[in-house]
């Protein structure tokens, strides 16, 4: 069995309600802002780090709140489990995709018109239903 991808992630939801996703250059999947944490780096360290990286917004670490741990299969990475420290943060400004970010997108939970990773889908999504 391959080690599982270790990584944080950030729901941050706009007034609507709607909430932000972004897709990666090359892939198809769209997911959370976040990534794989770097030596010695908190889950929530990793996340602000990751959200600053891929849309430009620094967040304040004492407004994430945990929502869970979810375990899914890995969006971009056949074969191999990512494990899914997720946060939620107030609404902030977002800016333009960053690094990595082929595209910006905010969808709804209860009608999501964009293909997602199944962290999203099959597990966090439900999770934010009702909240």
């Amino acid at each position: 069995m391959t080690a599982p991808i270790i990584v944080s992630a950030v729901v941050l939801r706009d007034a609507g309600g709607r909430v932000l996703t972004v897709r990666k250059r090359g892939t198809e999947l769209f997911m959370f802002p976040g990534g794989k944490h770097e030596p010695g780096e908190s889950a929530a360290q990793a996340a602000v780090r990751e959200t600053r990286e891929e849309v430009g917004v620094e967040l304040d670490p004492a407004l994430l709140e945990p929502l869970g741990t979810f375990i899914a299969a890995a969006a971009n990475e056949d074969g191999h489990e990512v494990h899914a420290d997720v946060f939620t943060h107030p609404p902030v400004d977002i800016g333009d995709p960053l690094a990595e970010i082929e595209e910006l997108r905010w969808v709804h939970l209860s009608a999501p018109d964009v293909p997602l990773a199944p962290l999203l889908g099959d597990h966090v999504f439900p999770a934010l239903a009702g909240r």
